[in-house]
């Protein structure tokens, strides 16, 4: 067991502290302060912490009313890697969705993350698409948990 804290991002400061972790893992898709405001409004975003020291963060996009659906992402430091923090995080996410209503479990990761895509298909994702975001170059890797 880790002594992972997880806390939502619900205001200013954890919110801050949501777009540093995803902006430092997914720089090619970096999130400005309204992008991260927008998308707190639709998906639960938490934070993760080690003591006082943070070290990831993770999205729930819920199920919609007629798609049974969640896409559930964890992401750790690059230092704080190697743990067991992110399959703490990933449980932690993976619990909320199904508590939503999920019936599927879907995550993202960016190509130039080997080491999040080795994350994913150890825990049962399998690999459904990739694509490149318009004015991007490093291909995002969807994937559904078998």
């Amino acid at each position: 067991m880790t002594d992972l804290r997880i806390e939502p991002a619900d205001d200013g400061a954890s919110l801050l502290e949501w777009q540093f972790v995803h902006n430092s893992i997914i720089p090619t898709a970096a999130l400005s302060v309204a992008g991260v405001t927008e998308r707190a409004g639709r998906n639960r975003l938490s934070v993760a912490y080690r003591g006082d020291v943070l070290v990831g963060c993770s999205t729930v996009r819920p199920p919609g009313a007629d798609n049974p659906v969640a896409t559930v992402i964890a992401r750790i430091l690059p230092a704080h890697r190697g743990r067991g923090l992110g399959t703490a995080l990933y449980g932690h996410g993976l619990e909320l969705a199904r508590e939503l209503g999920a019936e599927v479990i879907e995550t993202c990761v960016l190509e130039s993350n080997p080491e999040g895509l080795r994350f994913a298909l150890r825990h049962g994702f399998v690999e459904t698409e990739r694509y490149v975001l318009p004015g991007a170059t490093v291909p995002f890797i969807d994937l559904r948990l078998a």
